[in-house]
């Protein structure tokens, strides 16, 4: 990983290696990003940042792995999770493996952006949501804009 001066920036190293490793970030609001090579980059968000990282490796018979976490960027001194590729961690809201299941997310992040809202910008409580329930094989609910507006409210006021 490379060091960034600020000690809150979250770091993501992506690689791409065609037809066998690809990890990349399907939203979130990169603020830095250093090239390594053309393989390899690491991307950096500030605190309280959310993102979709997506991990996919392929062995000799197909796909091996294929998982999406959705994260939080966590403020300095902040309690954290560690999670592979990202340094230091984050609070993890969601973290799918199976394509059927990473396919059901990538669905859910589809319909939310479909509303007009940004990812990244959804409540935390509804990735907490869609991973509980695609963990138990169950379909999530939607997001909508009165969902999303309760949200900006409650966040607006400081609960």
């Amino acid at each position: 990983m490379v060091e960034h001066p600020r000690s809150d920036i979250t770091r993501v190293d992506l690689l791409f290696l065609a037809d066998r490793i690809e990890r990349w970030i399907r939203f979130g609001d990169v603020i830095g990003e250093t090239v390594h090579d053309r393989r390899r980059r690491t991307v950096m968000f500030a605190p309280d940042t959310v993102f979709a990282f997506v991990r996919w490796r392929a062995g000799e018979y197909g796909t091996v792995e294929s998982r999406i976490a959705i994260l939080r960027a966590v403020r300095s001194g902040e309690a954290f999770t560690t999670y592979p590729e990202v340094g230091p961690g984050a609070e993890i809201l969601l973290d799918i493996h199976g394509w059927t299941k990473v396919q059901a997310v990538l669905e859910a992040i589809d319909r939310v952006e479909q509303l007009g809202v940004p990812a990244g910008q959804a409540a935390p409580d509804y990735w907490r949501h869609v991973g509980a329930r695609l963990g138990v094989g169950l379909p999530a609910r939607g997001y909508d804009r009165a969902r999303h507006r309760a949200f900006r409210m409650r966040r607006r006021i400081g609960l």
